[in-house]
């Protein structure tokens, strides 16, 4: 047991400010996970109630304005709130100046400055639903000109919005900084953990998209505040400016969730397969050509919306293109695995979850990506389905797996790895129940974002809503499980349970405030073992 770790350390402050004021890296983790947490379930219980309306044709409980409410809150939350800063900000934080073996980031001030960023940014969306003609309802995109002309408090929550980019941007900025400078004597960029090459491909994102956002989130207030006529076509704007600016983020958005995530499953299958892992140079590398093809993909988002033959062409190639690096990763996890010593545990059964959903996601990716298909599914429930299997299925999935992965390593304490194992598979049926039925109806042209719907659409849209029942009891046994486990008194004395080989399974459980007595100096690989001890 640690005595002395970051949990008990009675620096300058004590007690709740010596958690509000400090820099070290493992406590803004914490304060990130536990944020981000309530914000993760505030959301799910409000896709929960969207689901409960949508399980008869005509108004089941509410009304249609407070199904767009429920509808823009929930994507709001997920996708600013969790999904776009979850990995990087929780695990990244926490862990990434452990495996590079450096005491903590480049910038500790500069990184608690980013998380009361995004706290600042979280509590005035909250707030924006309390005043100012009450809450937005124009879906987490803010597409114009609905947002310029609804008389919903727009303006604060895109602001709040912008204030959240300046976490991004502060975050990716420490972290460039961080594994450039701090790595350990001997750390070359090829005996770097992959966790850190998806860290490092998502920085640059981070630090050279999020800016076009918070440009445009400001015009958008600017437009609303002064009338001036940029993207209102009243006004002699245009509405396809705005999706330009606007996509030209948020689709390496997807890349900042996705690419962290896709790091830690290349940190989980060599641990649990007890393999070298299989091609770390092409991991690597497809790190950096997914966040570089991403940049150039925005406009497949706007097929249906008038732009030339030729842009969409490209746009098209450029989409089935950033499938390849995809499809190496893949490769490369399922080529560690084959004939490996598998130990199927939790965060590894999180992982294999990961890689079925995330293909389906992945393929109906590129039908959506192909011309003349998406002229037929674009705008229905087949993109609610292709987009919750990316982003939810990849991220949400891996949330789970890097939470029970790194789990005794942050606090000491061990969970239930049985019920973690029933909360998995709970997890997994329900998410295919309810968001499988989802491509059907998009097929059949069920529109999206419809507060109704026709009456030969009810059985897909009842099974859909019992599935979301089946998922939501997985989180609730995922959640509860961790609960039991981090309130549990007994420590743990292990400091590698799952028999790891990069730098953070070699420090005490939990880390110590500085990480490393000495700084270590690294003399092979991050997963080099003895496959035949």
């Amino acid at each position: 047991m640690n005595e002395v770790s970051y949990l008990k350390y009675e620096g300058k402050h004590n007690g709740l400010a010596g958690w509000l004021l400090s820099t070290d890296h493992k406590r803004i983790g914490v304060m990130y996970l536990a944020a981000m947490i309530v914000f993760f379930l505030t959301a799910v219980v409000f896709g929960l109630l969207m689901k409960f309306e949508m399980l008869t044709p005509g108004r089941t409980i509410m009304g249609p304005q407070t199904y767009n409410t429920l509808f823009t809150l929930h994507g709001v939350m997920m996708i600013f709130l969790f999904i776009i800063p979850g990995l990087p900000a929780i695990f990244g934080n926490f862990f990434l100046p452990i495996m590079l073996g450096a005491k903590d980031v480049a910038f500790p001030r500069i990184n608690l400055l980013s998380w009361y960023f995004y706290i600042i940014g979280a509590l005035m969306i909250l707030a924006s639903l309390l005043f100012g003609g009450g809450p937005i309802d124009t879906g987490w995109t803010f597409y114009v000109p609905y947002s310029l002309r609804t008389g919903t408090n727009v303006t604060f929550a895109v602001f709040a919005a912008f204030v959240l980019g300046f976490s991004s941007i502060l975050t990716g900025l420490n972290f460039i900084t961080t594994i450039h400078r701090m790595r350990a004597p001997g750390m070359n960029w090829f005996r770097m953990p992959l966790f850190a090459w998806g860290l490092y491909a998502t920085a640059w994102i981070q630090l050279l998209a999020t800016p076009i956002l918070g440009i445009t989130l400001l015009l958008i207030m600017l437009e609303r505040i002064f009338g001036i006529g940029i993207f209102d076509p009243a006004l002699g704007g245009d509405p396809l400016l705005y999706q330009h600016m606007f996509w030209i983020y948020s689709h390496p958005a997807v890349y900042i969730m996705i690419l962290p995530a896709m790091g830690l499953v290349s940190e989980i299958i060599p641990t649990f397969s007890k393999k070298n892992i299989f091609g770390y140079g092409p991991i690597a590398m497809s790190s950096l050509a997914i966040a570089f093809v991403g940049y150039l993909v925005w406009g497949h988002h706007m097929f249906s919306t008038g732009i030339s033959d030729t842009s969409r062409a490209i746009f098209s190639l450029l989409t089935f293109l950033v499938a390849i690096p995809s499809g190496v990763k893949v490769f490369n996890w399922v080529a560690t695995l084959y004939k490996g010593s598998i130990d199927l545990r939790p965060p590894l059964l999180f992982v294999l979850i990961f890689i079925i959903l995330f293909s389906i996601g992945g393929l109906t990716g590129l039908v959506l990506g192909s011309l003349n298909t998406d002229i037929h599914l674009t705008d229905t429930y087949f993109v609610v389905a292709h987009f919750h299997y990316v982003m939810f299925g990849g991220m949400g999935t891996l949330f789970f797996a890097a939470l029970h992965y790194w789990f005794p390593k942050m606090f000491g304490k061990m969970y239930n790895e049985k019920i973690a194992a029933i909360g998995a598979w709970t997890f997994a049926i329900g998410f295919n129940v309810l968001y499988f039925p989802m491509f059907i109806l998009g097929y059949l042209g069920m529109p999206r974002r419809y507060y109704d719907y026709l009456p030969e659409f009810r059985n897909l849209h009842v099974i859909s809503t019992i599935g979301s029942w089946i998922m939501v009891t997985g989180i609730f046994i995922i959640v509860i499980n961790l609960l039991k486990g981090f309130l549990k008194k007994e420590m743990i004395t292990d400091i590698n349970p799952w028999g790891g080989t990069t730098l953070e399974w070699t420090v005490p459980t939990p880390p110590p405030v500085e990480n490393f007595d000495k700084i270590p100096v690294i003399t092979r690989g991050p997963y080099e073992r003895d496959e035949h001890k």
